[in-house]
């Protein structure tokens, strides 16, 4: 993206010990977790990027190809092209070349192991002591 800069920041874990006044119920989101989680983010936080993800699972067999996924989203194919390699390399879609043509599938439990992730990092609901 043109103008834009990327700044990372260190991931510092968070100390073992007795939890201090305010413990833990669960265990933190460790370093490596978080960065893969922030990678995927990053990769929806694009509506083009979950337009494309949503048709190609959409597709039979959850696969298109790349020519069949730049009229939807009336883009060129190289603009396509790279809002697709974004969805591969944050682990959400899977890419075959067959001749001419790269064709796209999801992978599978991708997007029900993020929505696992989301959820491990909800809050329990607190219940009132009678």
């Amino acid at each position: 993206m043109v103008g834009m800069t990327t700044i990372d920041l260190p991931l510092t874990p968070v100390p073992a010990g007795d939890g201090g006044c305010c413990g833990t119920a669960t265990p933190p989101v460790d370093v490596a977790e978080a960065r893969d989680l922030a990678r995927t983010f990053k990769a929806l936080a694009d509506p083009t990027r979950v337009q494309l993800l949503s048709i190609v699972t959409a597709h039979e067999e959850h696969e298109a190809c790349v020519c069949d996924l730049t009229e939807p989203v009336g883009l060129a194919q190289p603009t396509v092209s790279h809002h697709l390699k974004i969805l591969v390399e944050a682990g959400l879609l899977e890419r075959e070349q067959r001749g001419r043509w790269a064709y796209y599938r999801a992978v599978p439990g991708a997007v029900a192991d993020l929505a696992g992730s989301l959820s491990s990092l909800t809050p329990s609901p607190v219940t009132a002591s009678a």
